[in-house]
């Protein structure tokens, strides 16, 4: 951790916060994806019935479920070597692979007609993005 007067913590603070909330949202996401794999699934399938995608919502399950834990798990790691070392590397991956993993569920939504439900990822994504851009600035 960088003193707190110097130029250094002014980034770090920020860097060390968006690995964090990286780290929980995906953790928790990817995690309660494996705990009720059946629930999630009943109910994607019924999500995507009238979609093009309505054929391969297990597949897609178990990419974006996979996403996320490697999202959180990076994201998570990163915070810690922040803590450490303050390195963001592991951070900046991190934050790549949470955006790449919004834009997949993005997709989803609008493939699904779901509006709602993808307008309110755009905050999400925007964080993420934050995240990739403050990871690079050290």
């Amino acid at each position: 951790m960088p003193p707190f007067d110097s130029a250094r913590f002014t980034l770090w603070l920020p860097q060390l916060l968006c690995a964090a909330f990286l780290a929980i949202l995906f953790l928790q996401s990817g995690l309660d994806k494996v705990v009720d794999w059946k629930g999630n699934l009943g109910w994607l399938t019924g999500h995507f019935a009238r979609s093009p995608l309505k054929g391969v919502v297990t597949p897609m399950l178990a990419v974006i479920t996979l996403m996320e834990l490697a999202a959180g798990a990076l994201s998570g790691a990163g915070a810690v070597a922040l803590l450490v070392n303050g390195n963001p590397f592991l951070a900046y991956l991190g934050a790549v692979l949470s955006a790449l993993s919004l834009l997949a569920l993005f997709f989803g939504q609008r493939m699904a007609k779901e509006y709602a439900g993808a307008a309110v990822l755009v905050p999400y994504f925007i964080v993420a993005l934050a995240g990739v851009y403050l990871m690079r600035l050290a």
